[in-house]
Order: structure tokens, then sequence, then C-alpha cells
């Protein structure tokens, strides 16, 4: 193959849906392709093509136009355009191009052949985007069942490097004053640079002080020879096998043939112990706020190993958020403790990700408390300072204080039930622009600690008053659709086009919270109880307000965001950077792109329906 076609087929491999097909085919493909030009201002099909055919961007940028010269969508390098396929093609779009075009050509004819081979490829262009998007999602969930377990981890995310060494003529003196100071419970013994054997804290006590040796004696008196080494390419469970097999805790892991690291059967434990059972575990019993925020370190190594295993970000965000209750519940014992039980029933409700069970590191605090109505003046600095050290214990523990101050150290948000229930009967019959930034936090409660019927009694009430409200709905209906997915602008995506976050896309308010939005006026249309996006959206589907299509297609995009959102997060914790959900499409294949694109579309749609219904 020359030069040229292997540039050609290396180009069309790179592409969706071309990426799986064999190289022999993509080879036959460069063969037939036909490379054309459109100049700047020019329509497709460019001159020279009479032909329905298929057009890849190679370099450039398309527009596609309606009647109205409204504009659909942006086309860039490696995007395809399939408009022409057929004879006589929708004559309502143009597709003219912004600058100077070169396009890969095929005929349709040729397409239509490696359709017939290969049917997923015609799949791509005859499914909608939400099919694709739902078969991607059901992928990534089948991935996470079976991922995981050790065996599809690396010794290299566990090992400890670079391997502490002593010379074998060391005294055990020395040995076990180095140990001590690197708090190790084994060291590999070395002569000439190289590995002849290992000792530990047993080999001290069996081999050395039993048999009476004295501290100035040579470790390798006392060393175990034959030393088992695995290589760092190995899976953890080889290891671990290997480990419990020759039953030994120490592991040296070579790298290129060279000692590299040590690996322990507490370093694979280690994965179980970072279980959310686990973390809620320690919490429980922690003695103090200083024992809490020290657990708190664990959450980004948490949030890390779940999204390497493969995790769906549904039980990523419900773990979190477990933690997040399990926090709250011990902070709210530690103040009990100090300031005696409370004088009357009480709840504190998580508001938010939170309560929606949709919680990843770093999110910040949003929850409040309901008071029993029997509450007396004289009780309420006891509900004051429970507040304030439980809000000032969650952000110790890594949950930063509400930029907006929705938190129970706010007087405001620390009320009876009475007062709750005018809170929302206002928000609903006077729905101003506050009161519908209210509704999207508030409408999203979860009772966390003390008598959950305080909570119950005001949602059912609030439901009975929001189902079948047009009027309102209408409102809060115009208010979330003013979130728009970032599409077909700018290129293929709409970019943050200043700031820190330049040349990025905004997962969280473009994408994320568009379905959370729609998903809360599902449910508050039906009286829906849940609060969880998924339980929502799954309760809504068949309804009048939610066709089962309309809500798997929402489903799918809202799993794909949150894990592509986990993800970014996990890869920055990894870097130590600090959390956002601002992505750059640079950082994603080209797959990918696809996906979130499909997302987006998904969003969008529904947007407009929902626009439609109660413009």
């Amino acid at each position: 193959m020359s030069g040229e076609l292997a540039e050609i087929s290396t180009f069309i491999k790179a592409s969706n849906p071309f990426d799986t097909l064999p190289d022999v085919v993509l080879e036959q493909m460069s063969k037939q392709v036909q490379i054309c030009y459109v100049r700047q201002g020019e329509s497709l099909p460019p001159q020279g093509i009479s032909t329905p055919s298929l057009y890849i961007i190679r370099k450039g940028t398309l527009s596609v136009i309606n009647n109205d010269q409204q504009l659909i969508e942006k086309l860039a390098e490696g995007d395809i355009c399939s408009l022409f396929c057929e004879t006589g093609a929708d004559t309502d779009i143009q597709v003219q191009a912004d600058e100077d075009v070169l396009l890969y050509a095929f005929e349709f004819e040729t397409l239509l052949e490696i359709c017939t081979r290969y049917p997923y490829i015609g799949e791509f262009f005859t499914k909608p985007a939400a099919e694709r998007l739902s078969a991607q999602v059901s992928k990534i969930n089948e991935q996470a069942v079976v991922s995981s377990t050790l065996m599809n981890r690396a010794i290299g995310d566990f090992f400890s490097s670079p391997a502490i060494t002593i010379e074998e003529t060391t005294s055990l003196q020395a040995a076990a004053q180095t140990m001590t100071e690197r708090n190790f419970s084994s060291l590999l013994v070395v002569k000439e640079q190289q590995l002849v054997g290992i000792v530990t804290d047993k080999d001290f006590r069996r081999r050395g002080m039993a048999q009476g040796l004295a501290i100035t004696a040579p470790v390798s008196k006392i060393m175990t020879t034959d030393v088992q080494m695995i290589d760092v390419n190995c899976s953890a469970y080889e290891a671990l096998i290997k480990m419990n097999s020759r039953g030994i805790h120490h592991l040296p892991v070579s790298q290129n043939g060279q000692l590299a690291g040590m690996v322990t059967i507490t370093d694979l434990m280690r994965q179980e112990s970072l279980s959310s059972v686990n973390v809620s575990s320690m919490i429980a019993k922690a003695q103090n706020v200083d024992e809490l925020a020290q657990i708190s370190d664990l959450l980004p190594k948490l949030q890390i190993s779940m999204a390497k295993l493969g995790t769906s970000a549904d039980n990523v965000g419900k773990t979190m958020s477990a933690i997040a209750d399990a926090f709250t519940c011990k902070l709210i014992d530690l103040a009990k403790a100090h300031l005696g039980n409370e004088p009357v029933p009480f709840a504190w409700v998580s508001a938010g990700s939170q309560a929606r069970q949709e919680q990843t590191v770093s999110s910040d605090q949003d929850n409040a408390l309901i008071i029993d109505d029997s509450m007396q003046e004289a009780h309420r600095p006891w509900f004051t300072q429970m507040a304030q050290f439980v809000c000032d214990g969650l952000a110790r523990c890594g949950y930063p204080y509400c930029p907006g101050d929705v938190m129970a150290s706010n007087d405001k948000w620390r009320q009876t039930q009475a007062v709750w229930h005018r809170y929302f009967a206002q928000w609903i019959d006077k729905p101003e622009p506050k009161a519908l930034m209210h509704c999207s936090i508030f409408f999203d409660m979860r009772s966390v600690y003390g008598k959950e019927s305080l909570l119950a009694d005001i949602r059912q009430q609030m439901l009975e008053k929001t189902r079948d409200n047009t009027l309102f709905l209408a409102h809060l209906s115009a208010n979330a659709i003013k979130l728009r997915p970032p599409l077909g602008f700018f290129r293929d995506f709409v970019l943050t086009d200043n700031g820190k976050h330049k040349n990025t896309l905004d997962l969280k308010h473009n994408g994320i919270a568009p379905v959370v939005d729609l998903a809360r006026i599902y449910a508050l249309s039906e009286g829906i109880e849940e609060v969880n996006t998924l339980k929502r959206l799954t309760h809504a589907m068949g309804t009048s307000s939610l066709t089962q299509g309309s809500g798997k297609s929402l489903f799918s995009a809202f799993e794909f965001l949150t894990m592509s959102k986990v993800k970014h997060q996990a890869k920055q914790l990894l870097e130590g950077e600090e959390t956002d959900c601002f992505i750059s499409p640079n950082a994603l294949s080209k797959l990918d792109r696809e996906h979130l694109k499909d997302a987006f579309k998904v969003i969008k749609d529904m947007q407009s329906v929902r626009q439609t219904t109660y413009g």
C-alpha cells in the first residue's frame, strides 16, 4: 500500500464506526475513495460527483442549514456527512463549507456493500442517537459486573517502589532500626546488588530472638532465601495466588528483570478495606472529629478505586452519598454526647446531590433541619449549636461549606415543620426566580437522621400541590431548559470560551443538571416521591409525562454523562488536582466524543419536547 493510501486508511480507521473494520477492508475502502474539494461558501455535493455518496471531512468545517437559514449542526474534521447517500436527498437541508474543505467521498454502493458484510456499520447509520447511546451504556454496565476483581488490576496499581534493601552483612540491630524508622515490616537483602533474601518481623522473632542470636549478628543468619519474585505486568490476582500458595505475605516485584519494589498481602487487601462498608464501620468507631477527618482522606482513593474497577456511576454516587450520611450521623452523635439529647424531635435532611445519592468527592454541603412544632424558644440554642458543630465537622471531613449558605447552620434552613410547610406553599404558589432556585434544591430532600415522618409529611403535601399544577410546572420547565447542551456551534461542541476552563465542556451544568431538572419535573408532575434521578425516570416512564422510549434515552444519557464525570475526576485525583466537571473533548477518544454528542442530542430533544408542552 502506497504512503498516500496508508494515510487515508489510517484516517478512516480513526472515524467511528469504521474504526472496527478489519485492516484489509479499510485498505479496499482507501483504494475506492474519491478525494474532492469544496471552496468556502460552496455547497455539497462537490462538483464532479453526481452519484449518491458518503463524505468524511478530512480538513475544514461544514454547516448544515435548513430552509429558514437556521444552523442545525456543524461538522468538522473526522465527522461524517451521510445526507447525500440517497438520490434526491432532503432538499430542505443545505450543507455549506465554512472554509475550504477537503473531503473523502465514498459511493453509496460501496458503503452498502460494507453494511451488508458488517451489519453493525449499517446500524450506526440507521439507529438514532438514543439507541446507539443505550447500547454503549449497556456495554459499560456489563463490563462493570465482570471487572470488579483483582484479576483485572495490574500489580502496578498496588506495589511500593523503590524497594528498600540492606546488605547481607548488616547487623540485626541496624536492620531492625531501619525497619522501625521506615515503618516497614520487611526488608530485601542484597549481595553485590543481587537479591539474595528477605527478612521480616517474623524472622527476627523466630530465627533471631528465639535462637538467642546476638544483635550484632548479620541478617544473613535469619533471612529467608529462595525469594519468589513477580513481574510488574502480572495481575494483582496472580500475586495473591502466588503469596497464598507459598504462605508468604511479601513479594518482590521486578520490572525488565530488575528489582522494582515490593507488594504485600496488605496492599492487595487494602482494596477490600477501602470498601464503603469498611469505611462506614471506621466512621462509626471514631471518637472525635480529628479521627473522622483522617478517615475522610480515604475517600479520593475509594473513588479512584471504583472508577478503575468500572463501577457504574450510579453505584459510585450511592456509595459516596452513603459515606456522607455516615459522617453526618456520627457528627450528630458526637454533638449529642456534648450537648445532651435533643429537647424535641427533629430530622436532619440532606438536599441536592447527597439527597439524590449522586455525590462524588468534594461535593459541597446542602442540608437543613426540620424541627418538631413543639419546639419552644428555649430549645433553639441546642439546635443552633448542634447544626454549627455538624456543618463545621463536615467541612473538616472534606465537604466544603455551601457557597449559597444552604446549610442547617443558617437560621433560615433550621425551622419547624410548620415553617417548612409555609416555605413550600409560597414557592409553589409564587414561582418567582428565587423560589424556583429553592425548588431545585429543596424538592430533592432525604432524611438522614432523626424523625423521618417530619419530612415525609412535608413531601406528601408538597406533591399534592405540584401534581397536575400546570402553571407551576410551566414556570419550572421554563427555568429548567435555560441550561442547554453544548451542541451545534463551534465545530461539534460548544466549548467554554474564556476563563480557567477555556475550550472545555461543562458536563455538570450543560449535561447532568438538565437531566436532573427534567427528572424532577416528571416526578413532581406525577406525584413521585423518589428523589434519585434514575429512580425518578424509571417511575415516570410510561406515564403521561414521559414515554418509555424517551425515559430510557434520558436514563442512558444520564448514566453516560455521570460515568464520564467520575472517570474525569478519578484522573484528576490521581494527578493531585482539584476535581471539577470541565472536560476537554481532546481528552476523549473519537468514540467517546460521538457518544457524548449522542447524549447531548437526547437531552436537547427532550428539552424541545418540554418547551413545546409548556411553551
